[in-house]
C-alpha cells in the first residue's frame, strides 16, 4: 500500500501533513478543503506528494482573491 500525504502550505512555510492511503482520496480531500482551508487558515497553497515525495497533485490561490472555479465532473 502506498501513503499519500496532503501537505498545506501558509506563507510560512508548512502548516499541516495528512497521509491517506489512496491518491484519489488525497486528491479529492485537498481539492474539497482547499476553498475553506484558505479562507480559514490562510493557506496558500497544497500538494499531494507519493511516499518517495514525487508531487502527484497541487494547487495555489491567490492572496486575497476567491477563486471560484465551477468543479467539473459527474
Amino acid at each position: 500500500m502506498m501513503v499519500y500525504t496532503v501537505i498545506w502550505y501558509g506563507k510560512q512555510g508548512v502548516v499541516e501533513k495528512a497521509p491517506f492511503d489512496a491518491e484519489k482520496d488525497a486528491r479529492e480531500h485537498a481539492q474539497a478543503t482547499f476553498a475553506a482551508r484558505q479562507q480559514d487558515d490562510g493557506v496558500v497553497a497544497v500538494e499531494v506528494r507519493k511516499h518517495d515525495g514525487t508531487v502527484v497533485f497541487s494547487q495555489a490561490g491567490g492572496s486575497g482573491g476567491g477563486v471560484d472555479r465551477g468543479g467539473g465532473g459527474g
